[in-house]
Formats: C-alpha cells, sequence, structure tokens
C-alpha cells in the first residue's frame, strides 16, 4: 500500500466515526459541535445526523427523530427526512 492510499484510508475512516463506539453523550456532543455528521451505524449502514435546530436540511426536508446504536444504548438523534402530508383534510 502506498503512503497517499493509507492516508486517505485514514481520513475516510476518521471522517465516518462508529456510533457503535461512542457513548451518546459523544455523539451528541459531536453533532451540536459540527452541526451535522456522518456516522457509520453498523457493519453496511452510515447515515448523516443533524442538530434539531438548525438549517442543515435541504428545503423540503426537516429534522426527524431517530435512534442509533451507541456504546451505551440506543441515542437519540436527529436526521433530515421529508415531512409526511398526513393531516386530515
Amino acid at each position: 500500500m502506498t503512503l497517499g492510499t493509507f492516508l486517505a484510508a485514514t481520513a475516510a475512516a476518521e471522517a465516518r466515526p462508529d456510533s457503535r463506539g461512542m457513548s451518546c453523550a459523544e455523539i451528541r456532543a459531536m453533532i451540536q459541535s459540527r452541526r451535522a455528521v456522518v456516522l457509520t451505524t453498523g457493519p453496511n449502514t452510515y447515515d448523516r445526523y443533524v442538530r434539531q435546530f438548525g438549517n442543515e436540511c435541504d428545503w423540503p426536508e426537516v429534522p426527524m427523530s431517530a435512534y442509533i446504536p451507541a456504546r451505551d444504548g440506543h441515542c437519540p438523534v436527529y436526521r433530515c427526512e421529508e415531512p409526511v402530508d398526513n393531516f386530515p383534510n
């Protein structure tokens, strides 16, 4: 492996922390400080998580509740999703 390939692989691993190795408090603090973070949540899964109040989502998406695995259990976070239009007429 060349040095450039090694550095690129290392940067990619650092760019997407694994939520399963972090406490919920660490996850939430990271999201608050960075405003939005892409986290690995399983062997083949990842997603982008955002602060509850902010403009990190593209219109028409809004921050919606989600739970991700953390070292100390399931952690409540927010991810951008389109709101559901199920209002009664």
